[in-house]
């Protein structure tokens, strides 16, 4: 497959600081998981449709679930959005989505995980 992503190690050096530590055995190669994880959203694939280049559809997906929870994408995406400066341009995206009515309640019931920093409610 010649249209995979891959980050380069210029990229890696600027996110690899917001990893978090590795807590006794060593984790699976972060730029090859964090380039299959780029690439599964992007073009909208379900995780096991990975290519197998990236490594099994099962540590891509824990490592974005895990990550996710802890906040780290939140961090690297909000630094690297800082580092920009402001911008001079902003654009809205109208773009929405139907969902069916039992959707809303998949959160609530621990059924779909939360990715968001928004605050927990009682």
């Amino acid at each position: 497959m010649g249209d995979l992503i891959w980050l380069s190690e210029a990229q890696m050096r600027r996110i690899e600081p917001y990893f978090p530590l590795s807590h006794g055995v060593p984790r699976v190669d972060d730029r090859r998981i964090i380039s299959g994880i780029i690439f599964v959203i992007r073009n909208g694939l379900r995780w096991r449709d990975a290519p197998v280049e990236y490594g099994p559809a099962k540590t891509i997906y824990n490592r974005f679930i895990r990550w996710s929870r802890m906040g780290v994408f939140n961090r690297i995406f909000a630094a690297l959005a800082a580092k920009g400066g402001k911008p001079d341009q902003l654009m809205i995206d109208a773009t929405h989505l139907k969902a069916h009515r039992t959707a809303a309640s998949l959160l609530k019931k621990g059924l779909f995980p939360d990715v968001s920093d928004a605050p927990k409610e009682a």
